[in-house]
């Protein structure tokens, strides 16, 4: 499987708001255009975190996300 690392979240972030940069996934391996990345969160108290527009399309090695939000009580 390729090498994958992400943008840095912020330490504490508002529910159902965007980001205030997109968070991109980058492929260090060979990851082909048009692959769908999907992302998920979670911590101790919650295994699964409820996300909205965490499905992107990988392009020239990198994944963006423009719009990902964590929706309620995220486990982020």
């Amino acid at each position: 499987s390729p090498h994958l690392v992400c943008t840095v979240l912020p330490a504490h972030w508002r529910s159902n708001k965007t980001l205030p940069v997109a968070f991109k996934v980058v492929a260090l391996g060979d990851v082909g255009d048009g692959t769908l990345v999907t992302v998920r969160a979670g911590n101790d108290e919650n295994c699964c975190a409820e996300l909205r527009n965490s499905t992107a399309l990988m392009k020239n090695q990198v994944a963006k996300f423009n719009d990902l939000r964590f929706v309620g009580r995220s486990g982020r």
